[in-house]
């Protein structure tokens, strides 16, 4: 059999590279709206602790979950777009001739980072407090409410502070960015420019996002914790288990 000419095979990866993009590029936009959802639900409840504590927090949560904690939700409208979202986007950087932007840009550098947070987040708060072996003995969903973060912000202030609002403000950073990026792929030529500076959002989003999460947690922090003994222990051995709070 005769060898594939090397300009023939150049020539299909060229192909198959330009032909991947705009497909990547629909994937990462049309998982964004699912994540934004999720996240503004989900941090309504941090947020709602300014107005009533970790009483009313935990109060919202259980609200929440009604959307992204079922058995269709947690996996189609959460976990999926969770994990669609960074992977095409990193295919489409690896795939790409050239990428469209720099590793080292805003968009880039919170979205990797914020990749990696949410997975340390969610083996925090939902798979290690699951674990049916001594001695966590699988805390319920009952059992799982803010009470579990204001355990880790008074166990562990430092990182925890630093995990939360680390993640809260890549998160709000990132949407920030990659809003403007797709309004001005599909709804700048029908609506014309996003309102706003990048500036007054990158602010907004500060000040609109991560500030009202940072007070919330604070009220949060500064109350009794109002647990027994036994689920405080279970509360810890389940934090032990990530890596974030190994030392």
């Amino acid at each position: 059999m005769a060898d594939v000419p090397a300009n023939h095979e150049q020539s299909f990866l060229r192909r198959l590279t330009l032909g991947t993009q705009p497909v990547l590029t629909r994937i990462a936009h049309g998982s964004a709206p699912f994540i934004t959802t999720f996240v503004l639900i989900h941090l309504t409840a941090p947020v709602m602790a300014n107005l009533g504590g970790t009483s009313l927090a935990s109060q919202v949560m259980l609200l929440g979950r009604e959307y992204y904690q079922t058995p269709f939700g947690e996996k189609y409208l959460v976990l999926a777009p969770l994990v669609i979202h960074p992977l095409s986007a990193l295919l489409k950087r690896v795939l790409s001739p050239k990428p469209a932007r720099r590793l080292s840009s805003i968009l880039s550098i919170t979205g990797y980072s914020a990749a990696v947070i949410v997975a340390l987040h969610y083996y925090t708060h939902r798979v290690a407090p699951m674990d049916p072996a001594p001695p966590i003995y699988a805390v319920g969903p009952s059992e799982l409410d803010y009470e579990y973060v204001k355990f880790g912000l008074q166990q562990w202030p430092w990182r925890s502070w630093l995990g939360y609002l680390g993640l809260t403000a890549c998160v709000a950073w990132h949407a920030t960015e990659g809003m403007a990026i797709i309004w001005n792929t599909w709804m700048r030529p029908h609506l014309g420019s996003l309102p706003g500076s990048k500036r007054s959002r990158t602010v907004g989003a500060i000040v609109g996002g991560v500030l009202p999460v940072a007070t919330g947690m604070f009220f949060m922090w500064r109350e009794p914790l109002l647990v027994f003994a036994s689920h405080a222990d279970r509360f810890k051995a389940a934090f032990s288990r990530s890596p974030f709070y190994w030392f």
